[in-house]
């Protein structure tokens, strides 16, 4: 089966929007609306995030580690210009003059938009070639654009490369106090690799349940319970060829397992998962059962999200999760997006 190819439908307001739309709204009153202070960790962007103001986050800078082909959080900047149906990312070497052009090959994940940087750039004064790495965007934007994410990656290096996430949140939520929501959609993602160079899509199914009511702390500000997974997931080459049957054949037979289908990525559910100002941050894990019926880990990794709205009706997100490269001797690793509504 082929990935979906159909036209990412923009949103008036983020057409009509030139410069970088991921930009962080300035807040002039800090001390306006509800304000948490946690020991939890979310990732960098808004200083002082507050229900009613926009949200930004991006992904954590990887320290270096005597591993100079690992550069997590490396992308500083992007933009998205509607008229050309080009995306524009600052901060990577080697990805031509910085702007992506939708995918030849693959245009769309689900409803998430698909770009590709140039694969050679010419010397301006002696016009030679110059070999590009391999890289790829991929965008989301929700029906009221009031929620996006955009995630890079890098294909050229032995290690996972250089690259980056963001996601963020225009405007405000309002967050229930009581019941519980249901919120439904599909991720769109991009594995790499620790140990090889390459790049394969991903996705998934998702669905997350949160209870308003419980778990709560003695304040009833933190604490509200969420749980989630993501399911029928799929693995495609950047030819856009579904091989998540040569994926299942690679690792059962490293493995001495026997399963048919990629194991659900499913939440670890604990209290301090959601705050006030409409964040969640929580760990990921998937397990299989090998052919002696003994269960083993596949996958772990974190999630990150934001809740937007007058009715907190749609979340935008980020998983990413670390697991066995079924061909190398490493890891591989899926950084996943996903825009999801009640």
């Amino acid at each position: 089966m082929k990935p979906m190819y159909a036209m990412l439908a923009l949103s008036a307001t983020l057409a009509a929007c030139s410069g970088n739309p991921f930009e962080e709204e300035v807040v002039e009153d800090p001390d306006t609306g509800a304000q948490i202070t946690s020991d939890r960790t979310v990732p960098p962007g808004t200083a002082s995030p507050q229900p009613d103001a926009s949200l930004f986050r991006s992904e954590p800078t990887t320290a270096d580690s005597g591993n100079a082909q690992s550069g997590d959080g490396t992308v500083s900047a992007v933009s998205y210009d509607s008229a050309n149906d080009e995306f524009t990312v600052d901060g990577l070497a080697f990805d031509g003059d910085n702007v992506y052009s939708r995918g030849s090959a693959v245009g769309s994940l689900n409803q998430y938009a698909v770009y590709e940087a140039d694969v050679q750039f010419s010397d301006p004064l002696n016009q030679v070639p110059v070999n590009q790495l391999t890289h790829r965007a991929i965008y989301g934007v929700s029906n009221t654009g009031n929620t996006e994410f955009a995630i890079v990656r890098t294909g050229g290096y032995v290690g996972y490369g250089f690259g980056g996430f963001i996601y963020q949140r225009t405007g405000g939520v309002n967050l229930p106090t009581t019941g519980q929501a249901v919120y439904l959609g599909q991720a769109g993602g991009l594995r790499d690799f620790d140990g090889r160079g390459g790049l394969q899509y991903t996705t998934a199914d998702v669905r997350v349940d949160i209870d308003f009511d419980d778990f709560n702390d003695s304040t009833n500000v933190l604490g509200d319970g969420v749980k989630g997974s993501f399911s029928n997931r799929t693995i495609f080459d950047l030819s856009g060829n579904d091989i998540t049957d040569a994926f299942l054949q690679d690792f059962n037979d490293k493995n001495t397992s026997s399963i048919s289908s990629i194991p659900d990525l499913r939440f670890v559910i604990g209290p301090d998962r959601l705050d006030a100002n409409g964040e969640i941050v929580g760990e990921l894990f998937s397990t299989f059962v090998d052919n002696t019926g003994t269960a083993q880990d596949f996958e772990t990794g974190n999630y990150y999200a934001i809740l937007s709205g007058d009715s907190a009706q749609e979340m935008v997100g980020i998983y990413v999760v670390t697991g066995e490269d079924v061909v190398g001797d490493g890891q591989a690793r899926e950084t996943g997006g996903f825009i999801i509504y009640r």
